[in-house]
């Protein structure tokens, strides 16, 4: 993909991945999306394709994208959506050059759980 005015993403710029099933995106995804953009100037938001493999994944990747779509429609030149497989781990060589950091939010935040989010919508 290249950049233009259709998708503004800059591929040459740095770029912090995001990688989670978002299931459904909630208030403390959006947090950590809002804390990474104080660092970094775009976000690579990787969506597992988890459809269906249980109910706890009752959202497609058309129904997740949408949805952070319009969460971060203020941002919508800072980030791209990308669907990728059901991820079990990360691994690497030697030093590559990147971190792999965890972000802290809130305690408020932190109990924001998307289980509990299905549970309400009556979903699983």
């Amino acid at each position: 993909m290249k950049f233009n005015k259709k998708n503004p993403f800059n591929w040459k710029k740095k770029t912090v991945l995001y990688l989670g099933r978002f299931q459904p995106f909630h208030e403390g995804h959006k947090k950590i999306f809002l804390k990474t953009l104080k660092r970094d100037s775009q976000v690579a938001i990787l969506v597992m394709d988890s459809y269906l493999t249980s109910k706890k994944n009752p959202f497609s990747f058309r129904e997740v994208k949408y949805r952070i779509t319009k969460m971060l429609s203020k941002y919508k030149k800072k980030f791209i959506i990308i669907k990728v497989p059901v991820i079990s781990r990360f691994v690497y060589g030697r030093k590559v050059g990147y971190k792999i950091q965890r972000i802290k939010l809130t305690k408020k935040i932190e109990q924001i759980s998307a289980t509990k989010i299905r549970k309400f919508l009556k979903i699983n």
